[in-house]
């Protein structure tokens, strides 16, 4: 399967290196935000690969919620712990929880279905930012601290209506922003989309902080400095 460079694995324990996690960010979801390169300070394994490996491991099923707890540095070993089949977290060895999933209905366990609706949500994540985030952030004159910019994911849902799928895509439905002092959070709904058909939906919602008054010059700055490691990348890995 694709991931499999993207994470290593020993006796029913993943882990990510720092490669691993700053080149899945950049050349499958188009993530540049700079707490995801390797030699960042800050360095945090993207939500979205971790996303990824569960569920290649776990399968799809019909319905599935996944709640974040913390953020994931490079090197720490993550377990599965189960409550109960349809409920379980991932861990590390002092049981520090990471995510939490929870899961009904029937569940497919094809790899080439896995990797499409990975590969297809993952990318149409990676375009949260500027695509879909500044805009929000202008229709309520607020904006992320641009020196420090710093999103994280607190939840995502899947619903599928059927599992006999092929080649599903991910369409935006609808976005949201709510703000409430130096605090915000971004809801974005999805729809998986198959043969012009809408064969599931998505929400995912993310959370803000140290939001400031909104300033086109700074996210100017932000924007043209993310298209320009965006283009840096590109040159290096061509």
């Amino acid at each position: 399967m694709f991931l499999d460079s993207y994470y290593l694995e020993e006796n029913g324990v993943f882990s990510f290196t720092r490669e691993q996690a700053s080149h899945f960010a950049k050349k499958v979801a188009g993530d540049f935000n700079p707490i995801h390169d390797e030699d960042n300070k800050r360095f945090c394994v993207p939500g979205d690969l971790l996303f990824s490996v569960v569920l290649s491991r776990a399968g799809i099923s019909k319905k599935m919620r996944f709640e974040f707890a913390g953020m994931i540095s490079d090197g720490i070993g993550l377990k599965a712990k189960h409550s109960c089949f349809n409920d379980f977290a991932i861990v590390d060895d002092a049981d520090k929880e990471y995510l939490h999933v929870t899961r009904e209905g029937e569940i497919t366990t094809d790899k080439a279905l896995i990797e499409q609706v990975t590969k297809s949500y993952v990318q149409f994540s990676g375009m949260n930012f500027p695509h879909i985030m500044v805009p929000l952030m202008k229709s309520k004159d607020i904006m992320i601290n641009t020196v420090r910019p710093l999103v994280i994911y607190e939840s995502m849902e899947l619903n599928f209506e059927r599992l006999d799928l092929l080649s599903p895509t991910v369409e935006l439905a609808e976005s949201e922003i709510e703000v409430e002092g130096k605090r915000g959070s971004v809801t974005l709904n999805f729809h998986f989309k198959e043969n012009g058909e809408v064969v599931g939906t998505g929400r995912k919602r993310m959370l803000m902080s140290g939001l400031k008054p909104y300033d086109q010059a700074a996210i100017d700055d932000l924007v043209e400095r993310f298209n320009a490691r965006k283009s840096e990348f590109s040159t290096i890995a061509a």
